[in-house]
């Protein structure tokens, strides 16, 4: 790692719309040493409460997040300290016991719906990408996501998609493509639009690295 301070590149965009397809195809292309920090890690615990009263949550609203945490390990991880990134039991709705060690890298994914509704998580990130794919494209792949990977139910996925992912999405998540530094539709499957991404990236981060 060059002793330069890390490239932060973020990536936004709804539920569904391919953000860790985009983060991926950017860390595969780049010739850097990179890491990824996905915002869902950063769901808040809800041990707590009884599991009914979890599965209630609304899950796609800024207050889900411990977005106090995730500042403070992506500041760790900017300043060249590694960091013990929480994961999340999305079938229990708690935070796992289990923790991942993540050291800093040349290049910093992170991945979210909502990173960029906060104006304190903006102001970490070098460059901003925010992935536009369709409403319709974006629900099914959620809807194949949460059945086959979080072992949810056809019903359970409509219902929540219905009351809480779509209702935020047109609040919080589509507004906050106005912060974007760049807006990729189609997302990984633009993939002029993601050698365009990598291509400005090789040039910050070279540009970094020169004394």
């Amino acid at each position: 790692m060059t002793a330069s301070r890390p490239l932060v590149i973020a990536v936004a965009g709804g539920s569904g719309s391919g953000k860790t397809t985009v983060a991926r195809a950017i860390d595969e292309a780049v010739h850097r040493d990179s890491v990824l920090v996905e915002q869902d890690a950063y769901y808040k615990d809800l041990g707590h409460l009884p599991l009914e009263e979890r599965k209630k949550v609304n899950f796609d609203h800024p207050d889900a997040f411990d977005t106090e945490l995730m500042i403070a390990q992506l500041q760790l991880l900017a300043s060249g300290q590694a960091i013990e990134k929480p994961t999340y039991d999305y079938a229990a709705h708690t935070r796992a016991e289990v923790t991942v060690r993540v050291v800093p890298k040349d290049v910093i994914l992170v991945e979210g719906i909502l990173l960029f509704a906060d104006a304190r998580l903006r102001q970490l990130f070098d460059i901003k990408v925010f992935v536009d794919v369709a409403d319709d494209v974006r629900f099914i792949r959620r809807l194949q996501r949460d059945v086959v990977e979080r072992g949810r139910t056809m019903d359970s996925v409509i219902q929540q998609y219905l009351t809480t992912v779509r209702p935020m999405h047109l609040e919080f998540v589509e507004p906050s493509k106005r912060w974007a530094d760049i807006i990729l539709p189609e997302g990984g499957l633009n993939l002029v639009g993601v050698e365009m991404i990598v291509s400005r990236v090789e040039r910050e981060a070279r540009r970094r690295a020169d004394p």
